[in-house]
């Protein structure tokens, strides 16, 4: 497994460094990713049931042509690695129950 607690740290730092604004909410976006649609339409079925807000799965098409499925779970969240851990620890737990692969997330500067 990543260590998301360190990615999370690293995106925050960065995007302060780079003068993003600390004092407001942030839309967050946790990706996840699976070559099986069945189960990323279960993932984002136990994502919704907690609460969250999921978009439309898409197939997407990667570097060597190949195609798998994804959705975005969007959060607003300040930016705090800690505040945004507390979310990915819990969709990581949702994408291993359902097979697939939890792939991050990101947000955008904002001034």
């Amino acid at each position: 497994m990543e260590n998301w607690q360190e990615i999370s740290e690293d995106i925050v730092e960065s995007l302060l460094e780079d003068g993003s604004n600390p004092d407001i909410l942030y839309e967050v976006e946790h990706h996840f990713v699976s070559e099986e649609f069945e189960k990323l339409e279960q993932a984002a079925l136990a994502a919704f049931k907690l609460g969250y807000d999921v978009e439309d799965p898409a197939e997407l098409e990667l570097e060597d042509g190949s195609k798998i499925w994804g959705f975005d779970v969007v959060v607003e969240a300040e930016l705090d690695a800690e505040v945004i851990m507390e979310d990915v620890t819990k969709l990581v737990e949702i994408a291993t129950h359902c097979g697939v692969e939890y792939d991050g997330w990101g947000t955008y500067f904002q001034e």
